[in-house]
């Protein structure tokens, strides 16, 4: 097989992708962690076709922004494979996510976890803190994610579990939420408990990733470490098929691919999910392409720190 890294080869026979970058690379600081999370999905699909797929969709997707002239292809990334999953349920969960995201964050600058749905975010974040008191949580998010937790945990609750499990309100900013997609219960839990919201009119008034710049910078003053969650069910349903819960009206994906870059590129920023990816309603790869180019948004954030 000819060396897709090989500045001579020619391109007819093979070009260098970000999937060229991905392999068994212990000196990597970056580490992708599939987290194939499908059980306690309000809406049924198969968010655990998620990481499998986006890791083949890879190959179609180059190391080089013309726009930028960012150029990866000295960068490696760990495949640090998936947790295993099979048909666990997100409280079942808690502990592999979370020691599997904890065991890469001891050995690298940025782990990048993979979902499945967004039960997966709740793990993740203890992955990165324990102890809950020093990490921040950003979300980009149609919806509060505050769903009760009585009839246990679902990928509609992992905030309201987290303020459960003792993080503090004031520790977490929501991006992103969208009309006729939350209650009003969610919403005055949300007051209630500090928690900062910026909805699609606030992001069409301001800014996409003027907010987030704007909520990075306030989280950085009050905790050590950051964790975000991408759910792609963000991006306005015309963009992104392959998302269960998206709704028309949301942000644009070039906001979306934005935001991504941008966070990747904060040190304070530990560990980035993508979640809700449903490859199953997929439509011509749109998702797929979509969730393979925040990877790469991600990795070009991440060369500039």
């Amino acid at each position: 097989m000819p060396d897709p890294f090989d500045p001579n080869l020619s391109e007819n026979s093979r070009w260098l992708s970000v999937a060229d970058l991905l392999g068994p690379f212990p000196d990597a600081k970056i580490a992708l962690l599939g987290a194939p999370l499908g059980e306690g999905s309000i809406t049924p699909g198969r968010c655990d076709l998620g990481p499998a797929t986006l890791r083949a969709t890879l190959k179609r997707i180059s190391t080089y922004d013309l726009e930028t002239g960012t150029d990866l292809s000295a960068l490696r990334l760990l495949d640090a494979g998936d947790v295993e999953l099979n048909k666990i349920s997100p409280a079942d969960a808690l502990a592999p996510i979370r020691d599997a995201v904890a065991r890469q964050i001891a050995q690298r600058d940025l782990v990048v976890l993979l979902g499945g749905n967004n039960a997966i975010t709740r793990p993740g974040v203890h992955g990165v803190d324990p102890a809950l008191s020093r990490v921040g949580l950003i979300t980009f998010d149609a919806h509060f994610d505050l769903r009760d937790t009585d009839l246990g945990l679902n990928n509609g609750n992992p905030v309201q579990a987290l303020l459960e499990d003792g993080l503090p309100g004031e520790h977490i900013s929501q991006i992103g939420l969208a009309p006729f997609a939350n209650t009003r219960k969610a919403h005055d839990k949300a007051k209630a408990t500090g928690i900062a919201m910026h909805t699609l009119a606030d992001c069409r008034a301001h800014g996409f990733s003027t907010l987030v710049a704007r909520e990075l910078d306030r989280l950085s003053k009050h905790c050590d470490r950051i964790y975000v969650d991408c759910d792609i069910d963000v991006i306005d349903r015309a963009q992104m098929p392959a998302a269960p819960g998206a709704r028309p009206g949301g942000i644009d994906v070039e906001d979306f691919l934005s935001a991504a870059r941008l966070v990747a590129a904060h040190p304070k920023v530990k560990c980035i999910d993508l979640t809700e990816f449903d490859s199953s309603t997929d439509i011509n790869a749109t998702g797929a392409l979509t969730a393979a180019r925040w990877l790469a948004e991600v990795a070009s954030g991440f060369i500039c720190r």
